[in-house]
């Protein structure tokens, strides 16, 4: 079985422990139990290397980092990026000079002596 990477965990003293389940009902009588006898025990979602108090919690804080980590659309459409009307991108329009002057080179060169 593939190890997961996103699951429940029941911590003791904030140590973690090997009690994991995809669903939290799956630990909750093991969790009664421990509450019996250690009074800091909790159930936490693991998940990207940390841990959370809900599935929720970890996937809003993944689209805050997403949002901030996005750049700003504005800044790559400047109007002065292209001119009006051309709408091929700045590599294309310098394409044809770039292909004759290869072509060029490659008539020139002797071709390599093959023994």
């Amino acid at each position: 079985m593939p190890p997961r990477f996103a699951y429940w965990t029941i911590l003791i003293d904030n140590g973690p422990t090997a009690f994991r389940a995809r669903d939290p009902e799956e630990l909750l009588p093991t969790l009664n139990q421990l509450k019996r006898r250690n009074a800091h025990v909790t159930m936490k979602w693991f998940s990207g290397g940390k841990l959370w108090d809900s599935p929720d919690a970890a996937r809003e804080s993944r689209r805050r980092e997403q949002s901030d980590r996005r750049p700003q659309r504005d800044r790559y459409l400047k109007s002065d990026r292209r001119p009006k009307g051309d709408k091929r991108p700045m590599g294309d329009r310098r394409r044809p000079a770039f292909a004759a002057s290869r072509r060029r080179k490659r008539r020139d060169e002797e071709p390599p002596d093959r023994d």
